[in-house]
């Protein structure tokens, strides 16, 4: 197992894409949420895109992109369905945390839906703390990790 930097253009994130693609449209019917962000903002430096793979397989992913000064946001974590509650997600979100601190940030933000008690459960336990919602979504769950605190 192997986690990988690429690009979002790159053809080891279409699985990771297209998985998350089905996991909104069963959550929350059709959605442009997909497109709603341009690929260049998750290259470096301000940014970042990872995938977990095993040989050929996609397991899991996400990246990082600028949000503001000190300042990033995570996007697009996925997991395979066959493969959560795994630990997938937090070497994921470990090497978005790592890569984040690299580049200089001081803060992660991130919103999930309220269709994702997962993904809520998930980023509470671990030490992201809730903050009203930012983005276009009013009824997003949004979080907050100041990367340089104590775990």
């Amino acid at each position: 197992m192997e986690l990988r930097q690429v690009r979002l253009s790159d053809p080891l994130a279409a699985p990771l894409l297209a998985g998350l693609t089905r996991e909104y449209d069963v959550r929350y019917g059709e959605t442009d949420e997909m497109a709603s962000v341009d690929t260049t903002v998750f290259d470096p430096p301000d940014g970042t895109f990872l995938v977990l793979v095993d040989g050929d397989e996609v397991l899991a992913g996400g990246g990082l992109r600028r949000f503001a000064d000190g300042v990033c946001e995570v996007k697009r974590m996925w997991t395979a369905p066959g493969h959560r509650r795994k630990g997938y997600a937090a070497r994921v979100l470990d090497g978005l945390e790592d890569a984040a601190r690299a580049a200089g940030y001081s803060t992660l933000l991130l919103e999930t839906g309220p269709r994702q008690p997962e993904a809520i459960a998930f980023y509470t336990a671990r030490g992201y703390h809730r903050i009203p919602y930012y983005g276009i979504y009013d009824q997003a769950l949004a979080f907050r990790l100041d990367l340089h605190a104590d775990p």
